[in-house]
């Protein structure tokens, strides 16, 4: 059941006015993926997107997140979803990641963090009792007109996908 607070509104990092919500039209971005080349939101009208904000490259939850979207690929796709995975790693870096495990999509370099923020998806973090800023990990479902239809902000890594797909 969901209370209509998003978990960054509850710690208090974004007011509801701040958050994207679900029916507003995604955020224009045009950023290179992992091959230099530019990749626009425009790249996917007339399909359903999914793009995955995930904090780093080669982590353990990081890893385990790609790992999933990829393993339930061909289930995601019959089911008329493209994917793309976005953090702030360089290119080099996606390169390394996506030749690795074989990422049957793009990862996209926001180095300068312009789409990170305009999915408001930078926010404050705690680990081993640290607080510290990060890329908050969210996904979004954007339908085929470009709208917000879905919003995770609670990402079960190993169960990614059937999140997705369970409200499909």
């Amino acid at each position: 059941m969901s209370l209509g607070f998003s978990i960054l509104q509850i710690l208090g990092l974004v007011s509801k006015n701040d958050m994207l919500k679900i029916g507003s039209k995604a955020p224009d971005f045009s950023l290179p993926n992992q091959d230099e080349k530019m990749v626009s939101l425009s790249d996917f009208k007339g399909k359903k997107l999914i793009i995955f904000f995930y904090p780093a490259d080669n982590t353990p939850t990081c890893t385990a997140e790609a790992c999933n979207l990829s393993d339930n690929y061909s289930a995601l796709k019959e089911a008329g979803y493209a994917v793309i995975g976005v953090n702030a790693d360089g290119i080099k870096k996606h390169q390394n990641f996506k030749k690795k495990y074989n990422f049957p999509f793009d990862l996209l370099a926001d180095t300068e963090s312009v789409m990170i923020k305009a999915y408001k998806v930078w926010g404050e973090k705690t680990m081993f009792g640290k607080k510290y800023m990060g890329i908050v990990r969210t996904t979004f479902v954007i339908d085929e007109e470009g709208k917000i239809s879905r919003i995770i902000d609670t990402v079960k890594a190993k169960e990614h996908a059937q999140q997705i797909l369970e409200h499909d």
